[in-house]
C-alpha cells in the first residue's frame, strides 16, 4: 500500500487552500508594489500546519507453513493437439476351435482260427518188381539178331490210378524201328506201377521214363 493512499482528505484541502492563499497574496503584493518584509511578516504571522500522516499500518505476517508440506503445484493445462486421435483397427480375436473327436471304435470279432493244414499224404508211383525184366535178350528179335543189329531204345510210359500202362512213347531210338516197337510191346504188356497218391491220399496215375539196351549175346 502506497503512504498518500493513508492522508486524510481534510488536512490535505486545509494545506491546498493555506498554499493558494499564500500564492495569491504574494502575487497581490507584487502587482501593487508591496514590500518583500510585509509579505515576509504576513507569511510568518501564517499559521502553517504540518499535517503528519499517520504510519501506515503494519501487514500482519503470512502464516508459516506447514510442516514438510509443499504447495500444491499448479495444474497442467495440455492445449488440445491439432491431429485427430488415431483410429485403432479393430481387433480380431481367433478362437480356436476344439479338435474333432475320434470316431467311435468299431468292434471286430477276432478271425476264427484257421483250421490245421491237412497232412500231405502225395506220393509219387514206383514200378511194381524189376523193370530190368520187362525185355531181355530172350525177348531179341528173330531178324534184328541175325542181320546182328543192336542199339539202346529210350521209352517214357504213362500209367493209370490202377498201376496199368495206358500209353508208350518213344524218346530216344536205336536206329531200327523193330527194336524200337518190340520195346514198347514188351513193356506195355508186363510193366506194372504201384500208383501215386495225391495230397489227400487218393490213388492216382503218372509217368516212367527208362532205357533198353538191345545187344546180342557173345
Amino acid at each position: 500500500m502506497a503512504y498518500g493512499d493513508n492522508v486524510d482528505p481534510k488536512s490535505r484541502v486545509v494545506s491546498i487552500v493555506l498554499v493558494g492563499f499564500l500564492t495569491a497574496m504574494m502575487g497581490y503584493g507584487l502587482v501593487n508594489g508591496l514590500n518583500i518584509s510585509i509579505v515576509k511578516t504576513i507569511a510568518e504571522k501564517l499559521d502553517v500546519v504540518d499535517v503528519e500522516e499517520p504510519p501506515p499500518p503494519e501487514e500482519p505476517p503470512p502464516p508459516p507453513p506447514p510442516d514438510n508440506v509443499l504447495p500444491p503445484p499448479p495444474p497442467v493445462v495440455t492445449p488440445p493437439s491439432p491431429f485427430p486421435p488415431p483410429v485403432s483397427a479393430p481387433q480380431i480375436q481367433s478362437v480356436r476351435e476344439p479338435p474333432p473327436s475320434p470316431p467311435p471304435a468299431i468292434y471286430v470279432p477276432p478271425a476264427p482260427p484257421a483250421p490245421p493244414p491237412t497232412p500231405d499224404l502225395s506220393a509219387a508211383g514206383s514200378p511194381r518188381g524189376n523193370p530190368g525184366r520187362w525185355a531181355t535178350n530172350d525177348d531179341y528179335p528173330a531178324r534184328a539178331m541175325r542181320e546182328e543189329r543192336e542199339g539202346t531204345t529210350g521209352f517214357r510210359v504213362t500209367y493209370g490210378a490202377d498201376g496199368r500202362i495206358t500209353s508208350c512213347d518213344v524218346t530216344s531210338s536205336s536206329g531200327h524201328a523193330d527194336l524200337d516197337a518190340e520195346t514198347c510191346k514188351l513193356i506195355t504188356r508186363r510193366g506194372r506201377f504201384n500208383p501215386g497218391k495225391d495230397r489227400a491220399g487218393n490213388p492216382q496215375g503218372g509217368t516212367y521214363s527208362n532205357r533198353i539196351r538191345w545187344q546180342i549175346p557173345r
